[in-house]
């Protein structure tokens, strides 16, 4: 009797257990159902369907597929078989170069094809250190100038001018590289022009000099969100991580070049005032045109008259021999304060001549997006680095796609046998898979063993950095670096240089860039100096008679062969005196030099650039920082002094005259971007006649029936990329009754569907085992064994 009893309470416990699981399950599916329920409702109380303003018949400002005379890029709309054309993009650049400092003014025309109201979103790339402080909104003759403010009140009344059928803009930061401009209520036939202007900073590195404008965001692969079991008071629940929470914002639709034309065409001026007597000027990866204004000044423009949005355009400047500048200082006084920005190159020769043994473990990306030019550009420079190597170094080679391999079990010497070994193992990587950057990192920062005495550990990173959990990698290198420094390569037409950049300034290491064959020699050389030279350590910036400053970046990051000092520094006084004092050590040779302050020449746009650089301090300091709203206070504060747009501030312009006819129906679409110049499509997005899943996305780790359910619900609500894309898919909605408008409320309530069917499956494997216990114990009882 006594095991009878205790039986039943452990039934009775399994069965309070399994109640709560599924209470727990039910109620985080029905808080996703009920939350995208409610986005739903919203939209569809701020936007009326077609059927409620127009004909059964013919809704307005609809098509179908067979409508189409020419390709078009086609979306879903709420009436089932009709579609709406996505806005059409093209953009005017012009970039005006002022010694160190560049202001960029992009301006962007929203064509609105279609016969009905839309509203166009936009997703584009800027340098991850740009300070976008201007949005301008032109209707007719009328410029509308747009106002910072906190980002949640600028999306407010963005939804609020825009469900009043008025003109609005939004430009809101996803990443320090990928903004989103929103426009609202385009009308049948319409073009709205809408400018954004930013500030940024030329680059600079062994004497050459150089600016940067990316013009395509490349496909991000996002790891998948992970269902996790969690126990609470021993009943058993499920929580959901996202590593990319925000993957809808950084996801736009791409075209196949197989069987679209190029769009989004872009033209370009730049107006090169370089301040000194200016050598080679030259443009990497477009053809141009260089007019010489003056010994100092080049006018360049693109020969074509524009170009498609498919690859960056850079453009870089060498001084005339013997005329480059070492050091300058500018200053810029905004209400009553004094901003300055000051560069120094140390002189060459203060290098350590002793050459430290080094570790270096190179990890190489071979995922899908890297195929093409890309791979190869990634297989040469890795050769060209191992064989490089000094037989005292030691050295390992990884390489992931969503998988990995580490190629030696550990650090080898780099006899020549080795280098072979591994030279040969890179030669035969090929381009294919998802791009799981986590694993292979772990993998060469903590499994690598402990660095040897007098040794100097170098990650070197090869990769384009199209994922969208930068975040995830930055806290892996921050907490599991040690001493190791941590040396990025971006590779191909596009790459993702926040990511690049950002993860070598974590590292301590450097950034470099290489779009083409025709660079991998040139600039893997500079990248070897510096890995065959300890860095400059110790850099520190005071102020000797003035007072003390705000100055970034803080604390000052290490300096390597070629690379100048640079920072940006905020004076309370608007008529400060003394010196700006830079020290640092190169091994054990000090170095110093001093700049005088009166003596700094005037400069514009330097404020701007000091804030930006403050906010990434901040940002950077999130690691420090326990409390996240003290933290988005600060940069807030910054930004919102600086009007600059930042993760937590955005800009918005609205036009006070209502322009969509009251219940005439709004169309939400997005810009199709292109697919980076030298990508394969097939590999990142799968072959045509795929079942619409993508490969660089990894399945969500759940039961494969309910993932099966949810491929197969997904693969109907697609954007369709062309005309004849588009019949498939109406063909393919007729099948099942769907709400058709590919929106973020819809993918909560497919979420929220494939939590309850997790949590029935999961009932159901309880229900069974719990049979099974029933059946075990009556065979006992009718053994005689009770």
């Amino acid at each position: 009797m006594f095991l009878d009893d205790l039986l039943t309470e452990r039934a009775q416990r399994r069965r309070a257990s399994h109640r709560m699981g599924l209470v727990l399950v039910a109620l985080l599916a029905c808080i996703v159902m009920v939350g995208g329920l409610a986005t739903k409702s919203r939209a569809e109380t701020a936007v009326p369907t077609v059927a409620e303003t127009t004909s059964v018949t013919e809704p307005a400002g609809y098509v179908r597929p067979n409508d189409m005379g020419t390709g078009a890029l086609l979306f879903p709309s709420r009436e089932p078989g009709y579609f709406v054309e996505a806005p059409r993009l093209s953009t005017d650049v012009a970039i005006d170069v002022s010694g160190p400092v560049i202001r960029t003014r992009v301006t962007q025309r929203f064509l609105n094809p279609s016969k009905g109201w839309v509203e166009g979103t936009y997703v584009f790339p800027l340098p991850e250190d740009s300070a976008v402080d201007t949005l301008k909104m032109q209707i007719g003759e009328r410029f509308i100038a747009g106002e910072i403010k906190p980002r949640e009140e600028a999306r407010q009344v963005y939804e609020q001018a825009k469900a009043e059928g008025k003109k609005a803009a939004l430009l809101e930061q996803q990443r320090p590289n990928i903004f989103t401009n929103q426009v609202a209520n385009i009308g049948p036939g319409e073009t709205i022009v809408v400018q954004i202007e930013y500030q940024s900073a030329t680059k600079q590195s062994d004497g050459l000099y150089s600016l940067r404008f990316p013009m395509v965001v490349a496909p991000r692969y996002n790891p998948a969100p992970v269902v996790q079991t969690v126990d609470i008071d021993r009943a058993s629940g499920y929580a959901v991580s996202d590593p990319v929470p925000d993957r809808d914002k950084i996801t736009p639709p791409v075209l196949d070049p197989k069987t679209n034309a190029k769009v989004n065409p872009v033209t370009l001026t730049v107006t090169l005032g370089a301040g000194f007597p200016l050598g080679e000027v030259k443009s990497a990866f477009h053809e141009v045109n260089v007019e010489t204004v003056d010994p100092a000044t080049r006018r360049i423009t693109l020969k074509a008259e524009s170009v498609p949005a498919d690859k960056d355009f850079e453009l870089t400047w060498r001084a005339e021999a013997g005329k480059s500048p070492y050091a300058g200082l500018f200053r810029e006084t905004v209400d009553g304060k004094t901003y300055l920005m000051a560069f120094v190159t140390p002189p060459v020769g203060t290098e350590s001549p002793v050459k430290p043994k080094r570790e270096i473990v190179f990890v190489i990306d071979n995922s899908g997006s890297m195929s093409g030019p890309s791979i190869e550009q990634a297989r040469d420079s890795l050769a060209l680095a191992i064989s490089r190597l000094s037989p005292e170094d030691r050295f390992n080679v990884i390489r992931f796609d969503d998988t990995m391999t580490v190629h030696f079990p550990q650090l080898v010497a780099a006899t020549p046998d080795n280098r072979e070994n591994a030279i040969a193992f890179v030669r035969s990587l090929t381009a294919e898979g998802g791009t799981e950057m986590l694993p292979a990192l772990q993998a060469a920062l903590r499994t690598q063993g402990p660095v040897a005495a007098g040794a100097l550990r170098q990650v070197v990173f090869l990769t384009d950095g199209a994922i969208g959990n930068e975040e995830q990698l930055f806290t892996e290198i921050s907490a599991h670096r040690g001493d190791a420094r941590v040396f990025t390569v971006g590779i191909g037409s596009a790459p993702n240089t926040y990511f690049m950049t950002k993860a070598a300034e974590v590292g301590r290491g450097t950034f470099t860039l290489i779009g083409s064959e025709s660079q991998v020699a040139e600039r893997m050389g500079a990248l070897f100096q510096k890995l065959e030279q300890p860095a400059m350590t110790d850099i520190a910036a005071t102020f000797d008679g003035a007072a003390a400053g705000d100055i970034t970046p803080n604390p000052m990051p290490d300096l390597y062969r070629g690379e100048p000092v640079t920072l940006t520094a905020e004076l309370a006084s608007a008529a400060p005196t003394g010196k700006l004092q830079i020290t640092g050590r190169a091994g054990d040779q000090p170095w110093r030099v001093e700049m005088d302050i009166a003596k700094a020449s005037d400069g514009s746009g330097i404020a701007k650039l000091w804030a930006r650089r403050k906010i990434d301090d901040l940002e950077a300091s999130a690691y420090a920082l326990p409390d996240p709203a003290v933290l988005d206070k600060k940069i807030e504060t910054v930004a919102l002094a600086h009007h600059l747009v930042s993760r937590v501030t955005s800009l918005v312009a609205v036009d006070i005259t209502p322009s969509r006819p009251a219940g005439a129906p709004i169309t939400s679409t997005d810009v199709p971007l292109n697919l980076p110049a030298g990508w394969d499509f097939g590999k990142v997005y799968g072959e045509p006649g795929s079942t619409g899943t993508v490969p660089m996305q990894k399945a969500m780790a759940l039961p494969a029936p309910v993932i099966e359910m949810a491929e197969a619900v997904a693969s109907k609500m697609q954007a369709a990329p062309t005309a004849r894309a588009a019949s498939l898919l109406a063909e393919q909605s007729a099948e099942v009754a769907l709400p058709q408008t590919a929106t973020l409320a819809d993918r909560h309530i497919l979420m929220g569907l494939m939590l309850i069917a997790f949590a029935i499956m999961v009932g159901a494997g309880y229900a069974f085992l719990r049979d099974d216990l029933a059946r075990y114990i009556g065979a006992n009882r009718t053994g005689g064994r009770a």
